[in-house]
């Protein structure tokens, strides 16, 4: 059976609240334009998780990982190159700029001091080498 809901035309807030729903809750897209995201490949393995990201167009120095226990992201920022040649200009421009951040969470903290990140060919490569877990201790009641 279908959900009726009555509505009252001359309650403008209403109006307002369905033009806007979910107008802040992601961004805004234009026609045209990429969805930017970082694609990712992640394995594991006795000792470590290795990751394989996709970022095509960012330059070494604009990526940077954070590591907080078994939480990694990954930032990175593309910013616009502007060339102008003289007597050109530029009619349309499909390229993204500005920035995008992927976070996640694996299944065991990493050793943030032993992991390592390289990045080649527009691939982010990160081996993160799990912590060792810490022996459980058994305690005696008094």
């Amino acid at each position: 059976m279908a959900n009726i809901t009555r509505r009252d035309p001359y309650n403008l807030d209403s109006v307002f609240d369905d033009l806007f729903r979910g107008f802040f809750v992601r961004p805004v897209q234009f026609e045209g334009q990429p969805q930017v995201q970082i694609k990712m490949d992640v394995k594991e393995d006795d000792k470590a998780y290795t990751v394989h990201a996709e970022m095509p167009g960012v330059a070494k120095e604009d990526i940077h990982v954070n590591i907080e226990g078994p939480q990694v992201t990954i930032s990175a920022e593309v910013k616009k190159q502007k060339e102008d040649k003289e007597g050109e200009k530029v009619l349309r421009s499909e390229r993204y700029y500005g920035k995008v951040q992927r976070m996640f969470t694996l299944g065991q903290d990493i050793d943030d001091g032993a992991a390592e990140a390289k990045y080649a060919d527009g691939v982010l490569e990160l081996v993160l080498p799990k912590k060792a877990a810490a022996a459980g201790r058994k305690l005696e009641v008094k």
